[in-house]
């Protein structure tokens, strides 16, 4: 942690005494910022570079190093690592790109220079990393052109990006609101040392209160865990912004650092498991650590707002999307109520308009006051007008005189509709979140509204059943009665109906190669009696294997036909980024299509389960709907638990029961499906 976050002795392998170019920054910016450490610039070619004394080679640095950033080319990377850990170095960072992104090739050399590094006790950091900014201690190790500037806004809040071209845009977009950093951690790659990882060690700095994290995937989830529960028990936030959100940002992730990317939904899971707070936007990102610092996540969110304005019309643009987000602008309650009459005012809908009173401050700060009082709410929203643009100091004052009146009580978030950059600035000096749009009022707000304590992973069995080399349906039933999901479906193996079915009956073809049945004649319904049995399996085979003639037939398998109240997919799969996670759907021929799904990381909780449940839109129909029967939304939460304990099954890749019926007394399992690892 020292050496990576604090280095008192810095060796620039490749660095350049042209001051044009980017292997000259990192010494440029580390002196122009007040680095008092030990410097080695080491350039065979040159025995002087920028006025300090330079080495041919790191073997000849009088002494040990903490740090040494390697700015040479890709091809010679691989050379120096022995070298800097023979002078001490604890820790390597890489400037080059060219590695795992860039494709096989670049994988391996990457993995060459890991190994190495392993092997002499070093630790990496990137490749592809523009390094570490320690503002505070004034370290300046990086190439950012950010660096430029001459001074660096201080603060309390670090920021780690899988990006180093982030580092200074982040950075410059809080200057400009008065927002400063504690440091910036460029990761790269990741070969090694992961921005979980580096937020555990932040958590612990004293000098920092919150933990940001530009990220275009995740890498070693187990390192963002560990970091969540340590900055959960400090009081510390972890906020994160994450890309991928579409097909082409993950593919991105890809191109850039090398990631493999995993589904969003399932990033999202790991974020709300973990209790680290997720931004969609960029302006909530930046705004989001003065939401939360010093705060705990509510125990029991209301998610709804008290709003109060200065402009109709911009109180209206708060309101409305903030409801796009989930969250009401409420209606004051009897207590908030009662305490703006004491005040002179009046709420009439949605909204505290206060247009006529203007931004005079106490009038704002007694407002803010009595809306605190509300029993049912969680925060508090000023949208302030034309004040904010021309008259900042009025504006604002009243903003930040309510919330010290009113302390920990709730939160109160502002929203400036008119460009006003000036009481943006003072608001945050001030530590009030500000947004400059009603979108990212409403992000911000909803990812702390969703923010919750990390949740313990449930201790969990794996069944014991062994899968045979290339399942097929009746393997995956097998699998899930063995979790409690058991079934009343028959494998038949020989060209006759069975004896002791309940008709009618469907019939499905059993082959570990066809995942979708229908599409090759492999399902037929309503079968009335045995006769009808025996002369369809001979049908099925014949046409399933003339539409899949390489598909391997197991047999058949036959199940009571029943109906359900509602039908739902449930799934597990081992996400590529956070592991395994399970699925609730609207379920069917037309769940892929519907799209109606929950995701968690799986074993869960059965409260996780019905949260799960209450998530899926389809699944309101079990709930009474309108006067519809109620399914056993008790057995369907049993079921979900059920399939999440296949994490502890390390053979399993995937599973699914699609759909599986959800009756007005427990649940069947329609079709099954599993995939080995």
């Amino acid at each position: 942690m020292q050496s990576l976050l604090a280095p008192r002795s810095i060796a620039l392998i490749g660095a350049s005494g042209d001051p044009a170019r980017l292997t000259a920054r990192a010494q440029i910016y580390l002196r122009r910022h007040g680095y008092d450490g030990a410097l080695y610039p080491v350039n065979p070619r040159a025995t002087e570079i920028l006025g300090e004394p330079a080495f041919a080679s790191v073997e000849d640095i009088p002494g040990e190093i903490d740090f040494a950033y390697i700015l040479l080319g890709t091809q010679q990377v691989e050379a120096q690592i022995g070298a800097v850990a023979a002078k001490g170095a604890k820790v390597a960072c890489i400037l080059a790109d060219g590695f795992a992104e860039a494709g096989p090739e670049g994988q391996a050399l990457q993995d060459r220079c890991l190994a190495a590094a392993r092997a002499a006790g070093l630790r990496l950091l990137g490749p592809n990393s523009m390094g570490i900014i320690n503002i505070p201690a004034r370290i300046a190790a990086s190439v950012n052109a950010a660096l430029e500037a001459e001074t660096l806004p201080s603060g309390r809040i670090a920021l780690v990006s899988q990006s180093g071209s982030m580092l200074g845009a982040i950075m410059g977009r809080g200057a400009a609101r008065g927002m400063g950093f504690s440091h910036l951690i460029a990761t790269g790659n990741e070969s090694d040392l992961t921005a979980g990882e580096i937020a555990a060690m932040l958590v612990d700095d004293p000098g920092v209160d919150a933990v940001m994290l530009f990220l275009e995937a995740i890498r070693q989830p187990q390192h963002y865990a560990h970091a969540a529960w340590k900055a959960h028990r400090a009081g510390k936030p972890i906020i994160a912004f994450k890309l991928g959100r579409s097909p082409y940002g993950a593919e991105l992730a890809t191109s850039h650092t090398g990631a493999l990317a995993g589904s969003d939904a399932a990033a999202e899971a790991f974020f709300r498991a973990h209790g680290i707070l997720r931004a969609t936007m960029l302006e909530s990102f930046l705004e989001l650590p003065a939401l939360v610092m010093g705060r705990k996540p509510l125990a029991k969110a209301h998610r709804a707002v008290s709003v109060m304005t200065t402009t109709g019309g911009g109180g209206a643009m708060a309101v409305d999307a903030l409801g796009v987000a989930g969250i009401e602008a409420r209606i004051p309650d009897a207590h908030a109520s009662a305490r703006l009459e004491t005040v002179g005012m009046h709420a009439h809908g949605r909204l505290l308009d206060m247009t006529l009173a203007g931004t005079r401050p106490d009038r704002v700060q007694s407002a803010i006051e009595a809306l605190a009082a509300a029993h049912d709410t969680d925060m508090i929203v000023p949208v302030v007008g034309s004040s904010a643009q021309f008259r900042p100091h009025d504006a604002v004052a009243g903003i930040v005189q309510g919330r010290d009146a009113i302390g920990a009580a709730k939160p109160v978030a502002a929203f400036l509709v008119p460009q006003a950059d000036a009481s943006l600035r003072l608001l945050a000096e001030a530590g009030v979140p500000a947004f400059r749009t009603p979108e990212s009022l409403a992000d911000a707000l909803r990812a702390f509204l969703d923010w919750r304590a990390p949740l313990p992973t449930p201790h969990v069995a794996a069944p014991a059943l062994t899968l045979p080399a290339a399942p097929d349906e009746a393997d995956a039933r097998d699998l899930f009665a063995a979790l409690g999901l058991a079934s009343d479906a028959v494998r038949i193996t020989g060209e006759a109906a069975p004896e002791g079915l309940r008709y009618p009956v469907a019939l499905k073809i059993l082959s570990p190669d066809l995942a979708h049945k229908t599409e090759v004649g492999g399902v037929r319904l309503n079968i009335p009696d045995a006769a009808a049995l025996t002369a369809e399996m001979a049908a099925m085979r014949a046409r399933v294997a003339a539409a899949a003639p390489r598909a391997r037939i197991t047999g058949f398998l036959a199940q009571p036909m029943a109906r359900g109240l509602a039908e739902v997919i449930l799934g597990f799969r081992r996400d590529p980024e956070v592991g395994p996670v399970v699925l609730l759907g609207a379920g069917g021929v037309l769940a892929e299509l519907q799209r109606d799904v929950a995701l968690r990381l799986a074993p869960l909780h059965e409260a996780e389960a019905r949260e799960m449940i209450a998530e899926v839109r389809a699944l309101r129909v079990i709930e009474g709907w309108r006067g519809l029967p109620r399914g056993d939304v008790d057995a369907l939460a049993h079921a979900i638990v059920a399939v999440s304990r296949l994490a502890a099954m390390d053979g399993v890749a995937e599973a699914e029961i699609n759909p599986l019926m959800i009756h007005e007394s427990g649940v069947t399992v329609a079709d099954a499906w599993v995939v080995k690892a």
